[in-house]
C-alpha cells in the first residue's frame, strides 16, 4: 500500500475484535491516502476486519459501474436546463458544494453499514439458496459504497478522499454509523428478510431522488445501482413470502420484525419538514421519487421528505396485502405499524404512541413497546423452528 508519509492522522472511531487487530487497524488506517488505489487497499482490509470471507465472492469484481444517467440537463430545481455540472467547480458555490459532499457521503456510509449489520449471518441461512441471496446482497451493497466512494475520491479532492477513508473506518456493531437504521442489530434470518424488504425498499426511494441528480457522476452511478437494489427487494419480499406461505412462524412474531423495520424505515426519510430537502432540490441534486413523472412542480420544497414517506408507507401497505392474500382465512392477518410509531426522526420523534397510532403513558409505552418488538421469549419459540428445514417453502432455486 502506498500511502504518504508525515500527513496528519484521521481519528478513528473503529474497534476491532482483538487488542492485537485494533492496533494492526490503527496502523493501518493512520495515514491519509492519495488515491483510489490507495483506497482499495483500505476496503479489502476493512472486509477483513468485519469477518467477511472474501473467498465466497471470489468471483465478484468489485468496480465502480457508470451508465449514461438521465440526460444531459438539469431537470429540476433553480438550474433547470442548464447543462448538468460534471465537475466540482462546475457547481456554483461552496455551500452548494459541501452539501453534495455530505449527501454523497451518507449514502455510501448506509451501504458500508448493512453489510457489518448482516454479517453473521452466512452461516444461518436455511438453504444454500438463501446463503448466495445473501451474499448477493452483500457484495452487491459492499460495491454501492464503493461507487460512492469512487465519486468522493475522483471529484472531491482531499475531503473526498478523506470522507472516503472514514466510511470504512465506522461500524454498525460500534453504534458509529451516521444513521442509526443502520447500527441496529440484525438478529436472524427473518431479520435479513425484513430488512431487505423494507429498508432497501427505502434505499429504492434514495436511489431513485438521486438517478436524477443535477452532478452528473452522481447521476450516472444511480441506474447500475438500481437495478442490483432491485434483487435485494425481491429477496426480502419473496423471503417473507415463502415464510407466511409454510406456516410454520407465527404470524404475530412476524409482525414483530415489520413493526421494527416499518418504523426504522419511516425515520429513514428525515424530518417531516426540511430546509436540507429543499435546498437539494433547488440545487438539483435530490429530486422526488416520481420526478420523471411528476406533471407539476413540488408544492412545498420543505414537505419533500414527507411526501416520499407516504408514497413509500403506500407502497408498503400494497406489499403487506400480498402476503395477507397468502394467509388462510380466519387467521390473523399482516398490517403496517402507523407512521407514528416507534418515531426518532421527525414531528413524532420520541412521542409515545402505539402501533396503532393510540397514544400512551410512559409506562403503558414501554410494556407495549416489549409486547410488539421483537424479543428474547420470540426467539425461544423460533429457536426450534429454525433449526427445521420446512420453516420457509422450495423456491425454483433451492429445490
Amino acid at each position: 500500500m502506498t500511502l504518504a508519509s508525515g500527513l496528519r492522522t484521521v481519528p478513528l472511531i473503529c474497534a476491532s475484535t482483538s487488542e492485537n487487530e485494533h492496533t494492526n487497524w490503527e496502523e493501518f488506517m493512520a495515514e491519509r491516502i492519495k488515491n483510489f488505489d490507495d483506497w482499495k487497499d483500505l476496503f479489502y482490509k476493512w472486509q477483513s476486519d468485519i469477518g467477511f470471507d472474501v473467498s465466497l465472492v471470489k468471483d465478484y469484481k468489485f468496480e465502480a459501474i457508470y451508465d449514461a444517467g438521465t440526460g444531459a440537463e438539469i431537470e429540476f430545481g433553480d438550474f433547470k436546463g442548464r447543462k448538468k455540472f460534471e465537475k466540482l467547480l462546475d457547481i456554483p458555490t461552496q455551500d452548494m458544494r459541501d452539501a453534495l459532499l455530505h449527501l454523497i457521503f451518507y449514502q455510501g456510509d448506509t451501504e458500508f453499514g448493512s453489510s457489518e449489520q448482516q454479517r453473521k449471518l452466512i452461516d444461518s441461512a436455511p438453504t444454500d439458496y438463501d446463503r448466495q441471496c445473501l451474499l448477493r446482497v452483500m457484495r452487491e451493497e459492499q460495491r454501492h459504497g464503493w461507487q460512492m466512494c469512487h465519486v468522493l475520491i475522483s471529484n472531491f479532492g482531499e475531503s473526498g478522499k478523506l470522507e472516503a477513508q472514514k466510511l470504512l473506518e465506522r461500524r454498525a456493531y460500534n453504534n458509529t454509523r451516521l444513521l442509526g437504521a443502520f447500527n441496529r442489530n440484525i438478529e436472524d434470518f427473518i431479520d435479513f428478510l425484513a430488512y431487505t424488504c423494507f429498508i432497501d425498499r427505502d434505499g429504492k426511494y434514495q436511489l431513485n431522488m438521486l438517478h436524477h441528480s443535477s452532478f452528473a457522476p452522481l447521476s450516472r452511478s444511480m441506474g447500475p445501482m438500481l437495478k442490483e437494489e432491485a434483487f435485494h427487494l425481491f429477496t426480502g419480499q419473496t423471503g417473507l413470502s415463502r415464510i407466511v406461505k409454510a406456516g410454520k412462524v407465527p404470524i404475530e412474531i412476524l409482525q414483530k420484525y415489520l413493526n421494527k423495520w416499518l418504523s426504522t424505515g419511516y425515520d429513514l426519510f428525515g424530518k417531516d419538514r426540511s430546509g436540507a430537502a429543499a435546498r437539494f432540490y433547488r440545487w438539483g441534486f435530490k429530486g422526488r421519487f416520481d420526478e420523471a413523472t411528476a406533471k407539476e412542480p413540488p408544492k412545498d420544497l420543505e414537505r419533500l421528505n414527507e411526501e416520499a414517506r407516504l408514497l413509500y408507507y403506500k407502497e408498503d401497505c400494497e406489499i403487506i396485502e400480498s402476503f395477507n392474500r397468502l394467509i388462510p382465512e380466519g387467521k390473523p392477518k399482516l398490517r403496517a405499524p402507523d407512521m407514528k410509531f416507534n418515531r426518532q426522526i421527525g414531528d413524532y420523534a420520541g412521542k409515545l404512541y402505539s402501533v396503532e397510532g393510540n397514544p400512551l403513558t410512559e409506562a403503558e409505552y414501554q410494556a407495549h413497546l416489549r409486547q410488539v418488538l421483537p424479543g428474547p421469549e420470540d426467539q425461544k419459540i423460533l429457536a426450534p423452528i429454525f433449526k427445521a428445514s420446512n420453516w420457509m417453502t422450495v423456491t425454483a432455486g433451492n429445490a
